[in-house]
């Protein structure tokens, strides 16, 4: 329990001097490299850091909880703590449990954050800061499919809940049937409600004798059940940083309705596994290492571990944008390397478990 409790507490404070440094770099680099386009404005260039070291949390915690665990094991070999440790009993999986225990405690943290929205979308938030000068922009001329209608938004407002210049076009068997138009729409009680519309209808019959097309006016009507302001901003505009919970309702939603969901299966995999590489890497490379500082080469060491874990997380990050952009499945990209990694882990740990 000694050794649990000392090897932990390294851990964590090795942990927490490498992200803030990391994360620190990341966003003092990203001001000096914008401090020119953001607005005067005090509030919102501290708003815009806010949200660039949320992004940059996102980005450097699973990457900082392997370089901390390569610090503290560099520490305890020079120390010859890790050697005392064994010469008192411990085996190599006992003292590895800690940093696993931590560094997943963490990780579970951390997925947890990616419930609030303004942690999973901190990187759209401060982009719009720095070219809008406001951190959520309207999106525009949004256009999609919604249970064989195809519907227009000339301009959508996600925090007033509401839209302006709606189309409603109703299709039959290929031909065009009818055109809604209103000036607004709010979204209240899982429907968007729309005040006053014209429905425009064109008649089967399109012959000379035909009573032509019609202009009626339509008071309180309701258009897209459960189609929140917030999903159709991200899912449309081909967004992929999405919350636990605009994520699920969004792919349960399109799911339903047969449409494609690869971007939103990539965003779920990519907060709920994606993260889990950081402890699976800290236990191949605790088991690759001797356990004494004379059978090690530490500076070779620190250069090797480094370079591999940073050539995994890029390897990583290349596939979650290459499945973002439908280049390759979201599985293929995200779920593959993990298991991978995983299977040799575990190998490793099995290895060395019977061993001792």
């Amino acid at each position: 329990m000694l050794a649990y409790k000392y090897i932990a507490l390294h851990y964590l404070k090795y942990f927490s001097v490498i992200l803030l440094a990391l994360v620190l770099f990341m966003v003092g680099f990203d001001y000096m490299g914008n401090a020119d386009a953001l607005s005067k404005s005090a509030n919102l260039v501290l708003i815009y850091l806010v949200y660039k070291t949320f992004f940059a949390i996102d980005m450097l915690l699973p990457i900082s909880l392997v370089f901390g665990m390569i610090a503290t094991k560099i520490y305890l070999i020079r120390s010859n703590a890790l050697v005392s440790f064994y010469s008192l009993g411990y085996s190599r999986v006992d003292a590895l449990k800690p940093f696993v225990v931590v560094a997943s405690l963490i990780i579970f943290l951390f997925i947890s954050l990616h419930a609030f929205t303004k942690f999973s979308r901190a990187q759209e938030y401060a982009y719009n800061i720095r070219v809008h000068g406001k951190y959520l922009n309207p999106s525009r001329d949004l256009f999609f499919i919604h249970k064989g209608q195809y519907i227009y938004f000339s301009k959508l407002l996600p925090i007033q809940e509401k839209a302006l210049g709606i189309r409603v076009f109703e299709v039959n068997n290929g031909s065009l049937k009818s055109i809604l138009t209103a000036k607004e729409a709010h979204y209240e009680d899982n429907f968007w409600r729309i005040k006053s519309a014209d429905v425009i209808t064109k008649p089967d019959d399109l012959s000379f004798g035909s009573s032509g097309i019609s202009v009626t006016e339509e008071k309180e009507l309701k258009i897209l059940e459960d189609f929140r302001p917030k999903m159709l901003d991200q899912v449309y505009l081909g967004q992929v940083d999405f919350t636990i919970s605009d994520a699920y309702e969004a792919y349960k939603l399109l799911s339903s309705q047969g449409v494609e969901t690869s971007n939103i299966r990539g965003a779920l995999y990519r907060i709920f596994i994606y993260p889990f590489f950081a402890p699976i890497l800290i236990v191949i490379i605790f088991f690759l290492v001797p356990i004494s500082v004379r059978f090690l080469n530490v500076s070779f060491f620190s250069f090797g571990a480094i370079l591999s874990t940073l050539l995994v997380w890029g390897m990583l990050y290349m596939l979650i944008e290459l499945s973002n952009h439908k280049t390759i499945s979201s599985e293929l990209g995200l779920i593959g390397p993990i298991f991978i990694l995983l299977s040799i882990a575990l190998w490793l740990w099995k290895k060395h478990r019977l061993s001792t």
